[in-house]
């Protein structure tokens, strides 16, 4: 939980039509080669929003090495589930199978429990479209909004204030992009920092469409919303 609280905030928003997912970036050294993450192809090759299934996208707080390893766990499940019903495997139950198997490493000897939490984002035809939050106990809990990583209980208290129960994912999109600029630790939103992405319904299928967000799609929606670093740079320097 400690390793938790130090990560990077991971934050969610369940709109009427769709949920909203964002997560700021911690890691950011100026070696880093990050021209593979700037063409991102679908599914993202982000740290911290994953593709479990063509229903759910995961958004992960820790250890990132544990992570993978869960993420790996996940797809598998819903690609097992898929092949016995024929059907995309429900929100509820992916989130189950991962935390019976994190309640696993806590009741065992000799493993340490994995160090994360995830939000999970998806879409089923039983319960529309929902959120779930899990950490490294096994607990899991459905959400409207929540908020995990540094700085939670800020965004917490923000989201209490502004989260309307009939709200629109255009609107959702708003929310989150204000209330990550106010809780991350860095001034500026970037696309350097920030990971983003939306799972809605297709309109002509009616089938889940989960998009992840690439570098420069983020920096145009940062734009739309009044958040770009050009804007915070003006305000500096006027000030």
């Amino acid at each position: 939980m400690e390793a938790i609280s130090h990560a990077g905030t991971v934050l969610g928003v369940l709109a009427k039509d769709g949920v909203v997912l964002a997560a700021e970036k911690k890691v950011t050294g100026k070696l880093l080669d990050m021209s593979l993450a700037k063409d991102g192809g679908y599914g993202g090759s982000g740290e911290k929003i994953f593709l479990l299934n063509s229903n759910v996208v995961a958004g992960v707080a820790g250890w990132t090495a544990d992570a993978n390893s869960l993420i790996n766990y996940a797809r598998t499940a819903a690609q097992r589930h898929l092949l016995m019903y024929n059907e995309d495997i429900p929100v509820e139950v992916l989130a189950q199978r991962l935390c019976d198997m994190k309640q696993g490493y806590t009741q065992y000897g000799g493993l340490r429990p994995f160090g994360v939490s995830l939000l999970y984002a998806g879409y089923d035809p039983h319960y529309q479209f929902q959120l779930y939050h899990s950490d490294p106990s096994g607990n899991y809990s459905g959400w409207k909004a929540t908020c995990i990583g540094a700085n939670n209980g800020t965004a917490q208290s923000l989201l209490k204030q502004e989260y309307k129960d009939d709200i629109e994912v255009k609107d959702a999109i708003g929310l989150v992009l204000r209330t990550m600029s106010k809780t991350m630790d860095s001034t500026t939103l970037g696309s350097e920092k920030l990971e983003f992405a939306v799972l809605t319904l297709d309109p002509e299928t009616k089938k889940p469409k989960a998009k992840i967000y690439r570098p420069s799609e983020i920096d145009t929606l940062l734009q739309s919303e009044g958040l770009a670093k050009k804007d915070e740079d003006a305000v500096m320097t006027s000030a």
